[in-house]
């Protein structure tokens, strides 16, 4: 619940920045994975809030408090959007930089909003008849992802999740980063040869460099995202394939706890890595301490 509020304060401060310095507007896609980590944020202090007040479920409610809080599927349902979202950016990234001609006849900014909608719309569509199908109250208590046909099923879902949300994502990761990085270079080299061409190859150089901030911020928070994952994943694979691990059980509730640090990490990787941001939150905390120091010399004289 801790790490709820701390990412809830966190994610906000970012998403003020974010709007502040119009950036919102600039790179929707990556306001729109702060405001999916805000809501994961929200969600993870509302349900273990819930979930605390040990509520004995009954009826209708009962089942619906179940279903949607108990169960985490409002939590899960944002960080799978945050995961098919933050896919998204590094391709809108990957076609914007090695596919530059293409992108800029073809790609429109209602492509950029359909992504948007996507990922909100996919994951709530991808987990909500999960939960629903396999998620029972029995005696005032909740078992959330419990009820499945036969475990072959289980284990088969828990297979298809781990390859469509961490291998393919990782996959797409790597070729992507590989592919921008290669054309960024290629493109730093070719205009430090022409360094002397005036005034059109200096607005290039910066506007490479302002390219290969926004690809630094990102690569780190995807590899923030590879780490922190792939423990919750193994996990869940060895509780499957065998339910009597109970070492698992510690490690399975560790990994879920690294889950929410990563989701804790994310605004400060914005804060120190994207100039905008870190501008705006440098002039904002400068401004409240210049507030304080004046108010402080007002009252000692």
């Amino acid at each position: 619940m801790l790490t709820g509020i701390v990412g809830t304060a966190t994610n906000a401060l970012i998403l003020y920045a974010l709007v502040a310095s119009k950036q919102h507007k600039k790179h929707v896609l990556i306001f729109n994975q702060n405001v999916l980590d805000l809501f994961s944020s929200v969600f993870t202090t509302v349900t273990y809030s819930v979930k605390l007040c040990n509520i004995h479920l009954t009826g209708s409610v009962g089942y619906w408090l179940c279903t949607v809080v108990l169960s985490e599927s409002l939590l899960t349902c944002t960080m799978v959007g945050s995961v098919i979202n933050l896919a998204a950016i590094i391709v809108e990234r990957y076609l914007k930089i090695v596919h530059s001609a293409w992108s800029k006849n073809k790609q429109h900014k209602w492509m950029t909003y359909l992504a948007v909608a996507f990922a909100w719309i996919a994951s709530i569509i991808y987990n909500l008849p999960l939960v629903f199908c396999t998620t029972v109250v029995v005696d005032g208590v909740c078992y959330a992802y419990a009820i499945w046909v036969n475990a072959t099923v289980r284990i088969i879902q828990v297979i298809s999740s781990f390859v469509t949300f961490y291998v393919i994502v990782l996959l797409i990761f790597i070729f992507c980063y590989w592919r921008i990085l290669a054309v960024i270079r290629r493109q730093a080299s070719v205009m430090a040869g022409h360094s002397a061409a005036g005034s059109n190859a200096a607005q290039t150089l910066q506007s490479n460099r302002i390219q290969l901030n926004v690809i630094k911020t990102m690569i780190l928070v995807s590899a923030f995202y590879a780490i922190s994952w792939l423990p919750h994943y193994i996990c869940m694979l060895l509780l499957n394939l065998n339910p009597n691990l109970t070492l698992c059980d510690s490690a399975y509730y560790a990994s879920v706890i690294i889950i929410f640090l990563y989701i804790c990490t994310n605004p400060f990787i914005y804060a120190i890595k994207f100039d905008p941001v870190k501008k705006i939150l440098l002039d904002k905390f400068s401004c409240k301490k210049n507030s304080q120091q004046a108010a402080e010399n007002v009252a000692n004289t």
